[in-house]
């Protein structure tokens, strides 16, 4: 039995990039990425291992090598709009946070259950982590376009951030392509809330 469960949920691919250069956070925009188990072709983040940063330091000592589940940052377009009214500015580019792909058509993108896949119907296989949390450094970026801004962008991206993914399968994806949403054919954790707090 499948374990993992197609939907009719589609995301269409708005816009593309990678971030080049080591201390610079900004994604240069891409009509195209190539795809291996490596991530994108060229993007600083990629590689199959990465040091362990602040958000595992309760599983791993910082700087431990780990498996690297973020190769790749996927946001909503329609989220990153509503990040941006909650800022109150016009808009939010995703070069200016670092992103890779930017989906419109999606719902609730940012909150899709870990382990989902989003496919191409050529077969590109991108597995979702979990979700991408903000943080401050963006809003360093947005307050060179957005005086006395910046700093509104990590609570107004909060559950709006999107999610890091990895490569299943590798492809190449193309603005205008479609990702198809897959999720785990699994029931919630029945112990989640008592967890949570």
């Amino acid at each position: 039995m499948a374990a993992l469960k197609p939907t009719n949920y589609h995301g269409e691919v708005v816009w593309l990039g990678r971030v080049l250069q080591e201390g610079d956070l900004t994604s240069q925009p891409a009509e195209a990425l190539d795809f291996t188990f490596d991530g994108p072709v060229g993007e600083l983040h990629g590689g199959r291992t990465r040091p362990s940063c602040s958000r595992v330091t309760d599983q791993h000592p910082k700087g431990t090598e780990i498996a690297n589940v973020r190769q790749i940052s996927i946001l909503s377009a329609e989220e990153l709009a509503e990040t941006a009214f909650a800022m109150g500015v016009p808009e939010i580019l995703p070069e200016w946070i670092g992103a890779n792909i930017v989906l419109r058509g999606l719902p609730d993108l940012t909150h899709i259950p870990p382990s989902s896949r989003l496919q191409t119907d050529t077969g590109l296989t991108l597995v979702v982590d979990m979700e991408n949390r903000p943080c401050v450094l963006p809003g360093k970026v947005i307050e060179q376009y957005h005086t006395e801004k910046g700093a509104r962008y990590k609570p107004a991206a909060q559950g709006r951030r999107g999610v890091t993914a990895w490569v299943e399968r590798p492809g190449r994806l193309v603005i205008g392509n479609t990702l198809r949403l897959h999720i785990p054919d699994q029931r919630p954790w029945e112990l989640i809330k008592d967890v949570r707090g």
